[in-house]
């Protein structure tokens, strides 16, 4: 390796080991009480999901090859066609993860002349997904309406408007009732990614979009499938038209190997059981609440009223990245699967531990959580 290249990477990761943000992978949480996941329904290990996944065993294991030379299947296209009709969209369109479907999306649909306008919280894979666009782009302040209005006196061409639903460091939503107002009053692309919200809101699990009524106010929808489906992929949902850009122009969908046999056949089953989980949807939101009153409740921890599901656990006292890595660490001692959350995920001076709540998680969990961190900041 070559000597300046290998000290600038040394560098690099003795700087982040220095400030307590360098990354390395966690053991698995085997035994632990599950506070971290995404699997909010349980989903990827439903048995009717395992039986359809062990079925699709007997199929090749990979799909062996693009969507557009030999990875196409009448499996996929039929989920397709389904996931169109299940979140009231004209289309849809695979991608192997709601990363790709971001970068997918933005770096082939806004072109040069064009503007995109994103929340500045918007997820990383947006953010990756403009830098490979030609089209201008700027921020706006978090859920701000009046920032995002002020930063259209400079935009020109198509403006795409890029917002979640549901934010998955936050936990908060996207005011999607005024954005899709704002939008149609100003001739904008609304864009919303549905991740931490697919299978979750909406009468069968369709997502916000659909729970607020707003399907036709949106260009595209982002639907994740790593969350509450239980298990990985996205789908780009919209107009036709657009299904058929993305195939044509999107080099992520283009130029990568299909999902093999087993994905599209656990995902049909997880789509097949989605109307039938209103009483986990419930129990879940149910949870979730319990959980927000649980904690703020402890003395020393802050968690915001406005967090869905996804829970930011913040600390009156000022804290750093040992700090949450060490209430982090206690909690898993203690038989929680906890994790922090810090720099650069989040901006220095934000670190949180970031709680996921699921509709198989009980009331006595919560509080055995809760007070493991009372006794854990004494």
């Amino acid at each position: 390796m070559n000597d300046q290249l290998h000290h600038r990477l040394h560098t690099d990761l003795t700087r982040r080991e220095a400030a307590g943000t360098r990354r390395r992978l966690p053991p698995p949480a085997a035994g632990l009480v599950d506070f971290s996941s995404n699997d909010y329904l349980g989903l990827s290990r439903h048995p009717q999901v395992l039986a359809a996944v062990q079925q699709a065993a007997q199929e090749p294991a990979g799909s062996t090859g693009s969507r557009l030379l030999t990875g196409n299947s009448a499996a996929a296209e039929a989920l397709e066609t389904h996931l169109a009709r299940f979140h009231r969209a004209e289309a849809a369109l695979l991608f192997n993860s709601g990363y790709t479907a971001n970068l997918g999306f933005f770096s082939a649909v806004p072109r040069r002349g064009d503007t995109i306008l994103y929340d500045e919280a918007s997820h990383a894979s947006v953010k990756e997904g403009i830098r490979a666009s030609f089209a201008t782009a700027w921020s706006f302040r978090h859920n701000d309406l009046t920032d995002l209005e002020r930063r259209l006196s400079r935009a020109t061409g198509a403006v795409f408007v890029a917002v979640e639903s549901l934010y998955s460091m936050d936990g908060d939503m996207a005011p999607l009732v005024e954005l899709a107002g704002l939008c149609r009053r100003h001739g904008l692309y609304l864009v919303v990614d549905e991740a931490h919200a697919n299978g979750i809101y909406g009468p069968n699990g369709e997502g916000v979009v659909v729970a607020l009524g707003l399907e036709d106010d949106i260009f595209a929808r982002i639907l994740t499938f790593g969350k509450a489906l239980g298990s990985q992929g996205a789908a780009v949902a919209g107009p036709a038209i657009l299904r058929d850009y993305l195939l044509n122009f999107s080099r992520p969908f283009i130029y990568t190997t299909a999902l093999p046999p087993l994905t599209i056949a656990a995902l049909t089953a997880g789509y097949e059981l989605l109307p039938m989980l209103a009483p986990e949807r419930a129990r879940l939101l149910a949870l979730s609440d319990y959980l927000k009153a649980a904690l703020n409740a402890v003395p020393g921890l802050h968690v915001p009223l406005e967090s869905h599901i996804i829970h930011p656990v913040f600390f009156t006292q000022n804290s750093g990245p040992a700090q949450v890595r060490q209430l982090a660490a206690a909690a898993q001692q203690a038989g929680f699967d906890v994790r922090p959350i810090v720099a650069p995920t989040v901006p220095a001076g934000t670190e949180r531990l970031r709680l996921i709540v699921h509709s198989y998680n009980t009331e006595a969990e919560i509080e055995g959580l809760a007070g493991v961190l009372t006794a854990a900041q004494q």
